[in-house]
């Protein structure tokens, strides 16, 4: 009891019209002569004079109007009262030392929530295994995924509602940081029965005709753009339909015949019947991942996630 008092002596507490009137020390040295019941032991405890402690003890019993001890030859006895008074005292001192341990917690970044947004596949590849290991090291960090398209989950950060978006490509936010953690290699989507499916070297060439599926969300502008690109420097016209869906129903329209589609290494990892995952010869380019934050962002959660990211980044280079 004595050293969790002492580590709360610069903590203010005021209850009632009594609170601005008594001081701190005098709670803790009534509570360490109740501990004692004895004022000279107290005062040891204490560090202090036994007539200090004699004396607050005094001024903050006339100051309540209640008997709080009383004095006998040998020692002191709580009274009623007393015991009352020094029972909830130390619940409070209890729950003052519980909010400084949690603020403590959240300032150290062990506590507390972090707002993470995304517009690619959480559930394998480098961003999977980086919320795995910061849940394993930071288990009372709420981690919050919100999923959209790369320029909404960048407007969420910068109006603090993200604390981080994992974005693939270029970006274009000056007033934002940014630093690219991993890169994965772009592949094409075939139906199982497209005739390339079975074709060992793919070249764009081969693709410039076909119909691409592209979703609105997600990294479909930035696949858009790509497709395009690629398409054009063929001098071919790019054939692309624009679908409001998510991944997997995209998967179920190529594998249906629809169109074809740019995925991930990640995506691999996820079985779709009906579809086959094919490099392109000719594709130089890499899907390179970005996570991007406020440099007003003071959240201690978030620079452990992105120390965590760093340590990977170089776990993976070494490899």
């Amino acid at each position: 009891m004595k050293n969790r008092l002492q580590q709360s002596l610069s903590i203010a507490i005021y209850r009632s019209g009594l609170g601005s009137r008594i001081a701190l020390t005098s709670l803790i040295q009534v509570l360490t002569v109740a501990e004692y019941l004895n004022f000279r032991n107290a005062a040891s405890a204490l560090r202090v004079s036994q007539s200090s402690v004699s004396a607050r003890v005094k001024a903050l019993e006339e100051t309540l109007g209640i008997l709080l001890f009383e004095r006998r030859h040998r020692g002191v006895r709580l009274t009623e009262a007393g015991r009352r008074f020094v029972a909830e005292v130390s619940i409070g001192i209890d729950h003052l030392d519980q909010a400084v341990r949690t603020a403590r917690a959240v300032f150290n970044g062990a506590e507390g929530r972090l707002a993470i947004g995304l517009h690619t596949s959480v559930a394998f590849g480098f961003l999977a295994d980086l919320r795995l290991r910061y849940r394993v090291a930071y288990p009372k960090i709420e981690q919050i995924i919100a999923e959209g398209k790369s320029s909404e989950m960048i407007a969420m950060v910068r109006d603090g509602k993200l604390d981080v978006a994992f974005v693939v490509g270029a970006v274009e936010a000056p007033d934002c940081h940014s630093r690219e953690f991993w890169h994965e290699q772009l592949l094409i989507v075939l139906p199982a029965d497209h005739a390339l499916a079975s074709t060992s070297a793919i070249l764009w060439s081969d693709l410039a005709s076909e119909t691409f599926l592209i979703r609105n969300d997600g990294a479909g502008p930035q696949v858009f753009e790509h497709v395009v690109r690629r398409v054009v420097e063929r001098e071919r016209s790019p054939h692309t339909r624009h679908c409001d869906v998510g991944r997997d129903t995209l998967m179920h329209m190529v594998a249906a015949g629809e169109g074809i589609t740019l995925a991930n290494d990640a995506a691999t990892h996820v079985p779709f019947p009906g579809v086959v995952f094919r490099p392109i010869v000719d594709e130089a380019e890499q899907a390179r991942f970005r996570a991007v934050w406020s440099p007003h962002n003071r959240n201690p959660a978030l620079k452990n996630l992105l120390d965590l990211a760093t340590e990977m980044k170089r776990s993976t280079r070494s490899v």
